[in-house]
């Protein structure tokens, strides 16, 4: 291991020591309380400190680090201090997560930190989105992001790569390449020679480090900053290094040649580094013994101030609060009576472009949705209006692009990630419910992103352009979900939801879109979250609904000759309970339906809340309908017989002759 000092101060040299000393001391008293019982868990980073602590001492302290397990010497660089850290991995309440999750699971906005969940990738997007921000503020700060060489095989490696490259991001990506995915090793994760090799097909530069050699990773990553900082573009870095524990401690070490030990080891990055640094007489034995000391009596007095501590005390109230950002809606009016009448997709257009002047640090991205307008026409003339900073034509990348839009929200900017069909939201899945749903829950961070959905049947369009799949957000906790079914509150929910720092999806049915008109205010306008809104009123029995559901229920209703309420819900998460159980109260007989299939629709769970909080309120059972339990076919008089309608005409005759 050769080191060059370069033109730095012993200064500098020593507090780089330092740096790299404290994390190393911190993992040897981390497994001392292993073995001891006191701690549960740990995820050893023995061997490759060289890396988190070069990369972190190399950048600004407001230049933002993704780190992984393994980065330990990014939050000590960072100093965020130990007894906070300490109370994070034994999960008390005065941790970074309040006990809700794990490790390094978290992030903190104070030290530009912004930390993994288990799934391996999904923070590359993140990084993604943070530098995109830093362009259109024109700020000159690069981020880094760490992945190791097994997750360069996940998806979002190579989706948050090409975006970088594409959009011309100032991102260093850091694979940590230690040979081993777990216990795969590198000749089963990948067939190149080597990991630079990836950047050629993004059209990336790359460069290859010793990962152990902490002068050379700090000196690298510091000019590789500066030049990205004035000629934003993305790099790989890739530094070779070896990880002397295990994946974790349970997993042992069996699993790896012994010679390899034996090799690495005469590389550790420590004890290799502290050699040179004596050798050259920038440390004697003194100074060294002083350093640790210090660092000893920080771990002790962490250790004494957390292990007292009690575990975290359950309130249901905190816990239920904090899956979402705090924001008291005031609902908006429009000053003018002057109304256009509007299509619904009109309406969607009309609100977007009215956000989008509201709200300067919002950014729209999509598939084809800059010139060419979007796949429906809905953001046809937003380049000419607001400029392609702001409208941006996306790869075919979901989830790096649904990560993106967080890591926008993380540096201060308002997103809305358009799905070119809900139906491929599945790409982008994972990071809805792993990272938007759960930020704040977990360290307090908002993820102020809209994601837009074209959804729903009835233009014949099959299988994978025409799913109803609100069920799958309805469950998860942390977002927010709206559903119009007219214009007037397809422009006000929008118009909602941007003003809002949460995370919503905002479906949208694309039949809808030219089938149906109304007069709406020209004004800027928004309608309250969570309000259900009755646009007919009966007393022979209730319909609950969203969506095209409500236009069933009109046209249904007519032609069998019913007065009844029919309660559009709009907000599917959160949902207006008050007004169902008014509604239940009213007519004393219910109908929940929706396009959406059956089984584990939205109606069921509806359905169950009325029959445990309003039974007494009934004169019949709660009946509900949807679509087939099959996927959606392509021929019309297929697709017909999927839809609900008929079924629901059905109940609604049975229904009323109870």
């Amino acid at each position: 291991m050769q080191f060059d000092r370069h033109h730095y101060t012993d200064q500098v040299l020593i507090d780089l020591y330092a740096a790299i000393v404290k994390p190393r001391m911190i993992e040897e008293k981390m497994l001392v309380l292993l073995r001891q019982g006191k701690i549960t868990k740990w995820f050893s980073g023995i061997g490759q400190e060289a890396i988190s602590v070069g990369s972190a001492f190399a950048l600004d302290q407001d230049e933002y680090i993704l780190p992984m397990h393994r980065n330990l010497g990014v939050f000590t660089v960072r100093n965020m201090p130990f007894h906070k850290l300490f109370a994070q991995w034994q999960g008390k309440k005065s941790g970074y997560t309040k006990g809700r999750d794990r490790s390094f699971h978290f992030g903190a906005q104070e030290h530009h930190v912004v930390g993994m969940i288990s799934h391996l990738g999904p923070q590359m997007g993140l990084a993604d989105g943070i530098a995109l921000a830093n362009v259109l503020k024109k700020s000159q700060k690069a981020t880094l992001v760490f992945t190791g060489d097994g997750a360069t095989s996940e998806g979002d490696f190579h989706e948050s790569v090409n975006v970088a490259a594409v959009w011309d991001l100032p991102v260093i990506f850091v694979i940590e390449n230690n040979g081993y995915g777990l216990s795969t090793p590198s000749n089963e994760q990948f067939r190149c020679k080597q990991m630079i090799d990836k950047a050629i097909g993004y059209g990336m530069d790359a460069v290859q480090i010793d990962g152990n050699n902490v002068l050379e990773v700090y000196h690298v990553i510091k000019e590789l900053a500066e030049k990205m900082r004035a000629n934003p573009k993305p790099i790989l870095v890739e530094a070779m290094t070896f990880r002397m524990r295990g994946h974790e401690e349970a997993s042992g070490i069996k699993y790896v040649p012994k010679e390899l030990f034996e090799e690495w080891g005469k590389k550790d990055p420590v004890e290799r580094y502290e050699h040179y640094l004596t050798e050259i007489g920038v440390l004697n034995q003194e100074k060294i013994a002083h350093l640790r000391g210090e660092i000893k009596q920080e771990i002790e007095e962490g250790l004494e101030m957390v292990f007292p501590q009690p575990d975290p005390t359950p309130d249901t109230e905190e816990e239920i609060r904090d899956m979402y950002a705090p924001h008291h809606q005031t609902v908006t009016f429009p000053i003018s009576s002057n109304k256009t009448n509007k299509r619904f997709i009109n309406a969607i257009t009309d609100g977007l472009g009215l956000a989008m002047e509201k709200h300067p640090n919002l950014v729209l991205m999509g598939q084809d949705i800059a010139e060419y307008g979007g796949a429906f026409k809905l953001t046809e003339g937003f380049v000419e209006r607001f400029g392609k900073e702001r409208v941006r034509n996306t790869p075919l990348c979901e989830s790096a692009i649904v990560g993106a839009g967080l890591g926008l929200s993380i540096n201060g900017y308002k997103a809305m990630v358009e799905m070119q069909f809900a139906d491929f939201v599945t790409c982008g899945f994972n990071q809805i419910i792993n990272n938007l749903a759960k930020i704040h829950y977990r360290w307090a961070q908002n993820a102020d992103v809209v994601v837009r959905m074209p959804t729903g049947a009835g233009v014949a369009a099959g299988p994978f352009h025409s799913q109803s799949n609100e069920a799958w957000f309805f469950h998860t906790a942390g977002l927010k979900v709206v559903y119009p079914s007219n214009p007037y509150d397809a422009k006000g929910l929008l118009l909602a939801a941007f003003e809002d720092p949460n995370p919503y999806i905002y479906f949208e049915h694309k039949a809808l879109y030219r089938s149906i008109n109304e007069d709406i205010p020209d004004d800027y306008y928004t309608i309250e979250i969570g309000k259900a809104k009755l646009v007919s009123e009966g007393n022979d029995l209730s319909i609950i609904t969203y969506g095209m559901g409500v236009h069933w229920a009109k046209e249904l209703t007519k032609e069998l000759g019913l007065l009844a309420d029919i309660l559009d819900l709009r907000t599917l998460l959160p949902w207006d309970k008050d007004a169902v159980k008014q509604t239940v109260k009213k007519t004393g007989k219910v109908l929940v339906c929706h396009e959406d299939c059956l089984t584990g629709g939205i109606g069921g769970e509806i359905a169950a809340w009325i029959s445990e909080h309003c039974f007494e309120l009934l004169d019949a059972p709660v009946m509900r309908e949807g679509s087939l339990d099959t996927a959606i076919p392509f021929a019309p008089n297929l697709e017909n017989n999927f839809l609900p309608k008929q079924r629901i005409k059905e109940k609604l005759i049975k229904l009323a002759e109870y």
